[in-house]
C-alpha cells in the first residue's frame, strides 16, 4: 500500500527533477494537489504544504482522515470513494468550504461542529450495514445551520428529513434513491428551508404520491427546480390559483356545514323543548280561562241582589 508523503508528491510533481531546495519552495507554494487513484491508504506528513487550498484524494484506499492540522488554508477536500468510516480530525480546517465524502463507510455524519464555513457537504452512497440508514449528529447539524447551502445525501436509506430542518440556508438538496415516503415530513422541512432553490428526490417512494409535484411547488415558493426539471412560473401561478380556489371552496363548504350543524342542533333543542312548551301552553290556556271566570264573577256579583242570588 502507499502512504501519502512529500516523497510521493515529489514522484508525481512536474518539479521532481529540480534540486531539493527548489522542491521545498515548491511545496510551500502549491495550492492544488491531485493524488487521486494512487492506491494511497494513509495520509502522512504534509506540513510543508502550508498554502494548499484544494486537495484531491478520491479513489484511493484511505481509511482515516488524519494529519491535516497543517491545512488551515484548504477550502476544497475530495475524499470520495475511500474506506473512511468516521468524519474526524477536521477542526483545523477553518476555511473548508466543500467536503466530498461520498462512497465511503460512514454511518454517522458528525465531527463537523468546529467547521464554521462549510458550504457544501457530499456524503452520498455510503457503504452502510444492511438495514441501516445514514444518521446525523444534532451538534454538527446545528453548527452547519447557517453556512451549509448544498447537501448531497443520495442513496443512504434515509426515510425522513425533519432533523435537517435546522439547515436554514440550504439552497440545494440532493436526496435521490432513498426511502422518503411521507408528504407531511417533506412539507415540514420545506416551510423551514426558505432559501431552497433546487431539490432532487428522484427514486423515492414519495414521488409516486398523488399530486406529489404540485404539492411541493405550492409549498415552496422559492423552488426553481424539482427532480432535475425547471419549474415554470406560469405553472406555479396556476397551482397557486388552484390552491386559493380550493381553499375558498373548502372554507365555503365548511361554513355551510357549520350552518347546517347549527340548524340541526337548533331543531334538536326545539324538539326537546316542545313537550314542555305544549304543557306550558295548556297551563296558560287553563290559567287564562280561570282568570276570565274570575273577572266575570267579580263583574256579575255586585249587580245581583240577595234575592236574585237566593232565587238563583
Amino acid at each position: 500500500m502507499v502512504r501519502l508523503t512529500t516523497d510521493l508528491i515529489a514522484k508525481n510533481a512536474s518539479h521532481k527533477n529540480r534540486g531539493e531546495e527548489d522542491f521545498g519552495q515548491y511545496l510551500q507554494k502549491i495550492t492544488h494537489l491531485n493524488l487521486s487513484d494512487k492506491n494511497i491508504d494513509s495520509i502522512g506528513d504534509l506540513s510543508f504544504c502550508k498554502n494548499l487550498r484544494v486537495l484531491y484524494l478520491y479513489d484511493n484506499q484511505i481509511n482515516q482522515i488524519q494529519n491535516l492540522d497543517f491545512a488551515s488554508n484548504i477550502t476544497h477536500l475530495y475524499l470520495q470513494n475511500n474506506r473512511i468510516s468516521s468524519i474526524e480530525n477536521l477542526s483545523s480546517l477553518k476555511k473548508l468550504e466543500k467536503l466530498y465524502l461520498g462512497g465511503n463507510y460512514i454511518t454517522v455524519v458528525e465531527g463537523l461542529d468546529k467547521i464554521g464555513e462549510l458550504r457544501e457537504l457530499h456524503v452520498e452512497s455510503q457503504h452502510l450495514p444492511v438495514g441501516e440508514k445514514l444518521l446525523f449528529d444534532p451538534v454538527s447539524l446545528n453548527s452547519l445551520a447557517k453556512s451549509l447551502s448544498v447537501l448531497n445525501i443520495s442513496n443512504n436509506n434515509i426515510d425522513e428529513l425533519e432533523e435537517l430542518a435546522v439547515l436554514e440556508n440550504l439552497s440545494y438538496l440532493k436526496a435521490v434513491d432513498n426511502r422518503l415516503k411521507h408528504m407531511k415530513d417533506l412539507e415540514v422541512v420545506l416551510k423551514k428551508w426558505t432559501k431552497l432553490r433546487r431539490i432532487d428526490l428522484t427514486g423515492n417512494p414519495i414521488c409516486q404520491k398523488p399530486k406529489y409535484k404540485d404539492r411541493i411547488i405550492v409549498q415552496s415558493l422559492t423552488l426553481e427546480s424539482l427532480d432535475g426539471k425547471e419549474i415554470q412560473e406560469m405553472e406555479r401561478r396556476f397551482l397557486m390559483n388552484w390552491k386559493a380556489s380550493k381553499a375558498a371552496r373548502k372554507k365555503s363548504n365548511q361554513r355551510m356545514t357549520d350552518e347546517h350543524a347549527a340548524y340541526v342542533q337548533f331543531c334538536k333543542q326545539i324538539n326537546q323543548l316542545l313537550p314542555a312548551y305544549l304543557k306550558l301552553t295548556e297551563f296558560i290556556k287553563l290559567q287564562l280561562k280561570i282568570n276570565i271566570l274570575r273577572i266575570v264573577y267579580k263583574t256579575l256579583v255586585p249587580v245581583m241582589s240577595p234575592k236574585d242570588m237566593s232565587s238563583s
